[in-house]
């Protein structure tokens, strides 16, 4: 062996893996929320679905996605990571699991249940949605 380094041709990272400028940038940067949510909640009112979102944070064992939605959109009820956090921003949300709900406005932040649940929208809102992807095997 020469000592070279050798160049290993990879697949694209899964979703809750870093990208390559992730992991070179380390765990550093600051992402501006307040001016991303105003941003994300112009998009949202642009769109059909009164839908938008972007992820802000991508890790090996976090991941945090701004979503703004307009009044009266949501999102469907879907299975619980292992850990997850709703925070919201701007607006008024409901999120509810079954017979459980709970309202969130500005600055408030929920434990989402371990188990299925949906968010409406309340009012033009923007929430960040910390979560634990699951393990992988």
């Amino acid at each position: 062996m020469s000592g070279e380094p050798v160049s290993i041709s990879r697949a694209a990272p899964e979703p809750w893996q870093p990208t390559p400028q992730e992991s070179a940038s380390g765990s550093g940067g600051v992402v501006n929320l307040s001016g991303l949510a105003e941003s994300l909640l112009a998009q949202a009112r642009a769109d059909a679905r009164g839908t938008a979102s972007t992820v802000v944070v991508r890790g090996p064992h976090q991941r945090a996605v701004l979503i703004a939605l307009t009044q009266t959109a949501g999102l469907a009820e879907h299975n619980s990571p292992p850990a997850a956090t709703l925070h919201c921003l701007l607006g008024r949300v409901r999120l509810h699991a079954g017979e459980l709900e709970w309202i969130a406005s500005a600055g408030h932040l929920v434990t989402i249940p371990e188990h299925r649940h949906a968010v409406d929208a309340l009012e033009d809102s923007v929430f960040l949605l910390t979560v634990t992807p699951p393990a992988r095997t």
